[in-house]
């Protein structure tokens, strides 16, 4: 079974068109790893929504991850609304759904959500 220590370990890598995406079974087995994070689209991507301190604690914390994404060439769609409200979507769009990407993402960015105490 992974852990969540073994998500952070790991780097994303390319999914081609065409590579299956999760199974149910192992999506499940898998969110627990990331918490916060909850099932969308049917099952076809993770979603974190987070309430900051702020409007520059929101943009401070979208710095972060669109660095990290960089970094893992897996990109989230990122919204904030509402002054200081921010919503993650995470999927592997070149499979049409989730991929161990997204939870290698969804720790990475929970790892950060820590360690910045937002």
């Amino acid at each position: 079974m992974t852990t969540e220590a073994e998500l952070l370990a790991r780097r994303c890598v390319e999914y081609p068109k065409g590579s299956p995406t999760l199974s149910a079974e192992a999506v499940q087995r898998m969110l627990p790893l990331v918490p916060g994070w909850e099932l969308v689209e049917e099952g076809k991507g993770l979603r974190l929504n987070r309430r900051l301190a702020d409007f520059m604690a929101a943009v401070d914390l979208v710095n972060k991850v669109a660095a990290l994404a960089e970094e893992e060439q897996h990109h989230p769609d990122i919204r904030v609304y509402g002054y200081r409200n921010l919503t993650l979507d995470l999927s592997t769009h070149s499979i049409g759904g989730l991929s161990d990407n997204d939870f290698i993402m969804a720790a990475k960015i929970n790892r950060l959500l820590r360690e910045s105490g937002a």
